[in-house]
């Protein structure tokens, strides 16, 4: 049975936006595809992460506040440079390779301070069964998003100008 334990379940969305950077770097990819998949990932990722997991680990005191409130800033952060990309028509172009930089290095950056910082404080201060409960509600609330299409360059314009009110 696969682990429903919210730091196991994280790691392995950040390791799939892994995967999927090296096939949008690779020009003989279906880059576009890879792109669709990456922006549903990670929109719905940091919306349930957002809904669901960063409200809870704020109540623990030996989880710094401040590492929730910067993790939502680096959110916005990848967000706007997925939006450029998502933006940019020809896979091919110089103005793709550039934009793909900017939102790996967006992401990547986003995903070690968080895998150093809150996921650690998760595993020495949240119990394993309440782990296992915010993984649910995280697995729930990721799947409500990628069933509303959350990747699209729409939604993720609304979530960019959101995020600027």
């Amino acid at each position: 049975m696969a682990s429903t334990d919210v730091v196991d379940l994280i790691l392995k969305d950040h390791r799939r936006m892994e995967d999927l950077f090296r096939t949008m770097r690779n020009a003989e990819a279906d880059r576009a595809r890879a792109l669709r998949e990456f922006a549903d990932l990670l929109i719905a990722h940091a919306s349930a992460e957002e809904d669901e997991v960063y409200p809870a680990l704020r109540r623990y005191k030996n989880v710094d506040g401040e590492d929730v409130d910067h993790s939502v800033h680096e959110h916005h952060e990848a967000d706007e440079a997925l939006l450029a990309l998502l933006e940019v028509e020809d896979t091919a172009s110089d103005a793709w390779e550039d934009a793909l930089e900017e939102l790996v290095s967006a992401v990547n950056h986003h995903a070690d301070e968080e895998e150093r910082t809150l996921l650690n404080d998760a595993r020495a201060n949240v119990r394993d069964e309440r782990r296992a409960e915010l993984g649910q509600a995280f697995l729930e609330a990721r799947a409500r998003y990628l069933k509303d299409g959350c990747g699209s360059v729409e939604s993720v314009r609304a979530r960019v100008a959101a995020a600027g009110d």
